[in-house]
């Protein structure tokens, strides 16, 4: 069932609240993936990320919620009322704001499925006046295994309509020049998103990005990072082996 692929892969496998709320916690946080055809289903507003069942989810047809990227809509109230509006059999399900930004991630090629959360720790690192430095450092093979050469820095922009084009953008800006798909994206003073094809991808990503935060909040109190080179980057992201582990890794 896509309910526990979403559910089962989404979030920390693990008893302990305290570290499910590391990544979400109450209402924080939205996921998404591709169903039938060009439908997909998207975190509805409010539900928690640590109880959601499949009413917690809202089905939206894909094309039409990521064409409303381009249209001229200039209120809170326009944009739901819209949203409302691409929802397919919703029953009254009010989908998350971000559904327009998941929607275009979901169109990009070999994307399945997207998580969006808020790790604490990744946070300290995003609301920290180095932040955009910060999020670029490459520190150990696993974090470019997993989480890929760089992430996509995202500016603070407004939830909703302002940052979806904003990550359009910066999106098409990294595709250009890695001639791949991100798997990160970092959103400064608000969170983070992890895109893949297979579900345990996003959840690989996720988690692989909390270490690194950590690593480097680690670092820094010990001196500072001490980055890898872009030689090593480009060794480790093209060695058939590592390509190897990536997909043992993220296989779902």
């Amino acid at each position: 069932m896509w309910v526990e692929v979403i559910i089962g892969s989404f979030m920390v496998r693990s008893a302990d609240a305290q570290d499910r709320a590391r990544l979400a916690i109450l209402g924080e946080g939205n996921t998404s993936a591709l169903c039938d055809g060009e439908q997909f289903l998207v975190k509805a507003s409010g539900s928690m990320l640590s109880t959601i069942d499949e009413s917690g989810f809202a089905r939206l047809d894909r094309t039409a919620t990521e064409a409303l990227l381009d249209r001229d809509m200039g209120s809170d109230a326009e944009i739901m009322d819209a949203l409302l509006r691409v929802c397919i059999g919703n029953a009254g399900r009010r989908p998350s704001i971000e559904a327009m930004m998941h929607a275009y991630l979901l169109g990009l090629p070999d994307v399945n499925f997207v998580g969006h959360t808020h790790p604490i720790s990744v946070n300290a690192l995003l609301c920290s006046v180095r932040a955009e430095e910060l999020a670029h450092v490459c520190l150990f093979p696993d974090q470019i295994v997993c989480c890929g050469p760089a992430p996509v820095f995202i500016p603070y922009s407004d939830p909703g309509l302002p940052l979806a084009r904003l990550v359009r953008e910066r999106v098409l800006a990294y595709m250009d020049n890695y001639q791949a798909v991100p798997k990160a994206i970092l959103l400064q003073n608000h969170g983070f998103f992890a895109l893949g094809k297979t579900a345990q991808q996003v959840l690989s990503c996720t988690l692989m990005w909390d270490k690194t935060a950590r690593v480097i909040a680690g670092a820094m109190a010990c001196g500072g990072v001490n980055p890898m080179k872009q030689e090593q980057i480009d060794r480790i992201y093209t060695r058939p082996d590592e390509k190897f582990r990536e997909g043992v890794i993220g296989k779902g």
